[in-house]
């Protein structure tokens, strides 16, 4: 079968319109990185989901010389501080993820990542890495007055969780992590190249895989090829096209039991959601399309489990829960971190990737609850 005919057969990925880099509405807003934190209509009674807290404030700071990054802060205006890390990266966050907080003990703080959620400039990829994010996480807690604060983060959120805590040990008091990524090129290949996931899940593999002609992803791989795409170097239609399919792949699989194509297309496929979340983690996977290079704008792969790193936060109260059936971030990387900060404790769950699947939402609420003043 022609590459041509294999788009046709199998995607359903639609492609859309030549447009400028811009919303197409500001009447949905999506948000939770690799997991839909809050966005896919999921029914949280039963679980250990905290009443929804109110906002107490929000703000925006200048970053770099183009972004203006968005913040909003909900619960206890005098409680203990909490830094809610999103993951994606360019996932953008939402008002439900401040439910993992008992709203009378804890300040919460969300912080919408460089171009994505209510930041701006809209998917925007200049000015926007790892270190970048960081230098934005200090100026809001500076702007707050906050000293301290506990950092909580999952998937992507993990990593630049890590990141802050490595950089910054002496700001951050405990640390919460969820579905552990490491931004190392085996974790990569395991999801997006065809060595992992795709063994799991065929169908919407299959959807993946056809934007890409064959004889491109063999000479360069996935992620390159998508780059190129999403970098709007063959053109608005072809860059739409393929962040629906790269962000269709990641919300099919995400859960131990999928979600419903109505939720996954109501979400993952959303134009304006799928675009900066496709774009943003492109760039950062590719390290702003450098091949070769470490991912996530590190010096090295795996730079954060040296032990000049491990060294600087292994002092710091530390609970990592992970799914053991998670196929986006694989429990290994979970694994290795609690070897490499063998104080810290590890809870594996029987699910997948979700931060809304019960046992996590459980595991969770359990850890900002013991680290309660």
């Amino acid at each position: 079968m022609t590459h041509a005919r294999r788009v046709l057969a199998v995607a359903t990925v639609a492609t859309v319109a030549l447009q400028p880099l811009r919303r197409r509405s500001t009447a949905r807003s999506f948000a939770g990185g690799f997991h839909a934190e809050g966005a896919e209509g999921g029914n949280f009674e039963g679980t250990r989901f905290y009443p929804q807290p109110d906002l107490i404030d929000s703000g925006v700071i200048e970053a770099g010389t183009i972004h203006r990054v968005a913040y909003s802060v909900y619960g206890n205006p005098d409680g203990k501080a909490v830094l809610f890390v999103h993951g994606g990266p360019g996932g953008g966050t939402a008002p439900e993820n401040a439910r993992f907080f008992d709203p009378a003990v804890y300040r919460v703080v969300l912080v919408d990542q460089r171009g994505c959620g209510k930041s701006t400039p809209f998917a925007e990829l200049e000015e926007n890495t790892t270190w970048d994010l960081v230098e934005d996480f200090e100026k809001v807690r500076e702007t707050l007055g906050i000293d301290e604060w506990l950092v909580f983060g999952g998937s992507w959120g993990s990593t630049l969780a890590l990141t802050y805590a490595v950089c910054h040990p002496k700001r951050t008091t405990e640390l919460v992590l969820r579905g552990i990524f490491l931004v190392r090129k085996k974790e990569l290949d395991f999801f997006y190249e065809g060595k992992g996931t795709n063994f799991l899940f065929p169908e919407p593999w299959e959807v993946y895989e056809a934007q890409i002609p064959p004889e491109e992803a063999e000479k360069d791989g996935y992620v390159a090829a998508y780059g190129r795409r999403l970098r709007g170097e063959l053109g608005d239609e072809a860059m739409r096209s393929a962040a629906k399919a790269w962000s269709v792949w990641e919300g099919s699989v995400s859960r131990l039991r999928p979600p419903s194509r109505e939720q996954i297309m109501g979400k993952w496929a959303d134009d304006d959601f799928s675009l900066a979340f496709a774009r943003i983690e492109n760039h950062y996977f590719t390290s702003g399309g450098r091949v070769g290079e470490p991912a996530g704008f590190f010096e090295r792969d795996g730079w954060l489990l040296e032990p000049a790193q491990t060294d600087r936060i292994k002092h710091i109260p530390t609970v990592i829960v992970q799914g053991r059936y998670d196929v986006v971030c694989p429990a290994t990387s979970a694994y290795e971190l609690h070897k490499a900060l063998p104080d810290s404790t590890l809870h594996l769950t029987t699910t997948g990737h979700s931060s809304l699947e019960p046992d996590i939402i459980e595991r969770l609420v359990a850890a900002t609850d013991k680290f309660r003043p």
